[in-house]
């Protein structure tokens, strides 16, 4: 299982428009890298469409975001303009870039266990270290504060800890 700190794996993946993807290109940068279950799913359409919605926060942090699912490049395309969305997603078919992160994992649903994607986001950072991990991933959760029950974007969380983590760099 990777943990902080440690070196994030090799990857090379194809993005929606069969253009291939390879950490070795892009290393040197902020890199958020999320991995999900499924396209046109509720969670995963929810997830991907609040990290097109809020590129912005993005934009002055220098970071690379980019979705991964088992799911080809075809059905990829059909899921941005479907949803109209704004960023990068790669094909993992063969299912080694999830293997390699971890997040390919026994689940259990409705009573049954299978081998799925446990939705996951990594946040690496330029020397190509992985600097946040968060597993399991609720892509909006319901939070107390001051008695009042607020609503977190997954979005915003990691948006939070990559100011954090680059000030602190």
């Amino acid at each position: 299982m990777l943990k902080i700190g440690d070196l994030a794996p090799d990857f090379c993946a194809v993005n929606q428009d069969d253009v291939e993807i390879c950490f070795r290109d892009i290393k040197g940068k902020w890199i958020v890298l999320y991995f999900y279950p499924k396209d046109m799913t509720p969670g995963c359409t929810t997830q991907a469409c609040d990290f097109t919605n809020h590129s912005s926060f993005f934009d002055n942090l220098d970071a690379v975001i980019l979705g991964v699912s088992p799911d080809d490049s075809e059905k990829h395309r059909k899921f941005i303009e479907k949803y109209d969305l704004g960023i990068t997603l790669l094909s993992d078919e063969s299912k080694k870039m999830c293997q390699d992160f971890g997040v390919w994992q026994l689940k259990k649903f409705m009573g049954k266990e299978f081998m799925g994607v446990v939705r996951t986001t990594f946040i690496i950072n330029p020397k190509g270290e992985i600097a946040y991990i968060w597993d399991k991933v609720n892509v909006r959760k319901k939070k107390t504060v001051k008695g009042d029950k607020i609503e977190v974007l997954h979005v915003e969380e990691v948006r939070e800890k990559l100011e954090e983590l680059q000030s602190n760099n």
